[in-house]
């Protein structure tokens, strides 16, 4: 089975991850990863997804996949994007992030609070190779924090294809529809015909 490295520290992410691609990745088995972070500096998700991948190649020798990934409001520019997860400040503070968002669209109307997941999935090879892919998951930014799972943005943001926020969705659902699913399932077959 040909091992693949997923260039994150959150072993929950991994699980998920595993059990998006699992019905696509047939004999590539996908395990965690120990190493050093890089900075991550570059101007889009995909930038930044293919800078945490390159670095777990380097660092591993074996085949990595990264992703970076964030919401985006259509009247903020797409902002917070990139710059997510430090939205409220340099602490990454979940809480912060949301609050922060939520008093900048206050006085926004609700047909103007369209907004949008982003994730972009990187695969980097040993021997250079790379391909990059991307999920949207399209919806809007809701007045009030509603769901308590989940995790990020999730609990104020409605998406389009399901009822309530994303917070109050089941992990069952969430990896049916999100942003990370639409990206990763669309690198998966790239994965197979890439290592095989």
């Amino acid at each position: 089975m040909t091992q693949v490295v997923l260039a994150s520290h959150n072993a929950h992410k991994l699980g998920e991850l595993r059990s998006i691609m699992a019905p696509g990745l047939g004999g590539v088995e996908l395990i965690g990863y120990d190493g050093p972070e890089p900075v991550e500096d570059g101007l889009t998700f995909a930038e930044n997804a293919l800078i945490k991948a390159r670095a777990a190649a380097a660092h591993t020798g074996l085949p990595a996949l990264a992703d970076d990934s964030g919401i985006s409001v259509d009247i903020l520019g797409g902002s917070p994007g990139i710059f997510s997860a430090r939205w409220g400040g340099p602490a990454r503070d979940d809480r912060a992030n949301l609050d922060l968002l939520l008093w900048q669209l206050s006085d926004v109307a609700d047909p103007h609070r369209a907004a949008q997941f982003v994730c972009a999935a990187a695969l980097v090879l040993p021997d250079g190779r790379e391909h990059a892919e991307v999920g949207i998951w399209p919806g809007r930014v809701l007045r009030a924090i509603d769901g308590d799972g989940g995790f990020g943005y999730d609990p104020i943001f409605a998406p389009d294809d399901a009822p309530g926020s994303a917070g109050a969705l089941t992990p069952e659902q969430k990896n049916a529809l999100s942003h990370r699913s639409r990206a990763f399932r669309a690198i998966a077959p790239v994965v197979v015909e890439m290592l095989g």
